[in-house]
Order: structure tokens, then sequence, then C-alpha cells
């Protein structure tokens, strides 16, 4: 089992910076893959960026170039570096943990961060 939370949300004006971070708790998450997703109001959720075990990352077009995600195993954290944030970045961000070991896949989801970018 594993526990997430989030922090570092906010309001933020159109280009500005946040750092999201997301710490772990009840198992080491070295195993895992750790992602951030987003959900905007009326819109379902979708991936942002997901960093594997190995180190190779997946960021969705739309993050490419202005958000980095980054993890420390000893810390058990992740976090997600944004930059030139545009409103359409508004959305809770959550971020995920998940390993599949068949038959079983282990997910798990953090509450959530609200991010406002708005002038």
């Amino acid at each position: 089992q594993v526990q997430l939370v989030e922090s570092g949300g906010g309001l933020v004006q159109p280009g500005g910076s946040l750092r999201l971070s997301c710490t772990a708790s009840g198992s080491s998450i070295s195993i895992y893959a750790m992602g951030w997703y987003r959900q905007a109001p009326g819109k379902q959720r979708e991936l942002v960026a997901r960093l594997l075990s190995d180190g190779t990352t997946d960021v969705a077009d739309f993050a490419k170039g202005r958000f980095i995600i980054s993890r420390d195993n000893a810390k058990n954290t992740v976090a997600l570096q944004m930059i030139s944030l545009k409103s359409e970045d508004t959305a809770v961000y959550y971020c995920n943990a998940r390993y599949i070991r068949v038959p079983k896949d282990y997910e798990y989801w953090g509450q959530g961060t609200q991010v406002t970018v708005s002038s």
C-alpha cells in the first residue's frame, strides 16, 4: 500500500511557474512508475508526465518543453516543475504510482492539488 500526498499547488499568473511535490509513504517508490495526471472541470483525467523505474520518461505533448518530472527514490518523492504556465493548465493535479506484476496491477492516487493559472 502506498499513500501519496501532493503539495505545491496554488494560484499563479500566466507565464509563471510552480513546483508540485508528491510524498509517498507506506512503501518505497523505487519499483513504481510515478506520474502526474491532471483533470480540468468537465474533462477527463489526462497524463501530464510519467517517470518509470528505469528512468524512462513519458511526457504529454502539451507539457514538453514546459514541465519536467523528477523523482528522488531516497526521499520517496516525485516532483513536477512547471514553467510558462497557461490558463489551460488550470486543473487538479494528481500524483500516481503504479506497479504491474502480472497478473496484479498496483495503482495508487493522491488526493490532488489545485493549480489555477489566472491573472
